[in-house]
């Protein structure tokens, strides 16, 4: 754990939920293969789900079919789909708990009077209910999710990896210079379209190996974001 000491000239620091905060690939696996029985699909091992995790359930779940080379017409995928949200609804917190660390570096934060807020492509009522059944929630200034801006003109959710979120988050939390921390290309595409700088969460279900996403940094523990965040400001 970092020493108060450190200098972290930073106002806001967003976060990611899904491998940056919280280890949630078990009740993600539940869900996803809950979904695909339905659908007469063979399960995805839970060691190979966070080959699936990033963009939001609805890529886990067409990443899942697509593999097996199953039937992607909407009129097919949709009930499947629905299926899957009401499963993890119902399960969310089964399994999923915070990193090692993550409430001491939050501590660590708060001390220091940096705002931090969660910036997930989660449904925001899913992303909130876990945080607060975990006890987490009151910790953020905000936590936005993949569905709290809406669409664009094309019918796209203004999620990552667009810079909305990211902007939309220092905005909440009354602007000034911020950071970000995630586990995958959503994140890093997001946070330098945002102009913000980007640790990696090299712990979590990274989509490439963390040296291969462009972060600014990347840890190996949560309780080193604080050293990470340290560095990069200087």
């Amino acid at each position: 754990m970092s020493e108060i000491t450190l200098d972290i000239p930073f106002d806001i620091v967003g976060f990611d939920l899904d491998g940056t905060l919280l280890d949630t690939h078990r009740d993600l696996s539940e869900a996803v293969n809950h979904a695909l029985r339905e659908g007469g699909y063979r399960p995805v091992p839970v060691e190979e789900i966070e080959g699936l995790i990033g963009g939001g359930a609805k890529r886990m779940l067409a990443r899942a079919i697509e593999r097996q080379g199953g039937d992607m017409a909407r009129e097919a995928f949709r009930p499947l789909y629905k299926s899957l949200l009401a499963y993890y609804e119902a399960h969310n917190t089964v399994h999923t708990r915070p990193y090692p660390g993550v409430e001491a570096v939050l501590d660590d934060l708060a001390a220091r009077g940096i705002a931090v807020a969660v910036v997930t492509n989660k449904f925001e009522g899913f992303a909130t209910n876990i945080l607060t059944t975990l006890g987490l929630a009151d910790r953020f200034g905000t936590i936005i999710g993949g569905d709290s801006l809406g669409r664009d003109e094309d019918g796209n959710y203004r999620a990552k990896p667009m810079p909305d979120p990211l902007v939309e988050a220092r905005r909440r939390c009354g602007g000034g210079r911020s950071a970000f921390v995630g586990d995958s290309s959503y994140d890093v595409g997001a946070a330098r379209a945002a102009e913000v700088p980007v640790i990696v969460a090299g712990y979590g279900y990274c989509d490439r190996a963390p040296a291969e996403l462009g972060g600014d940094a990347a840890v190996e523990r949560f309780a080193d974001i604080p050293a990470a965040l340290a560095r990069l400001g200087g």
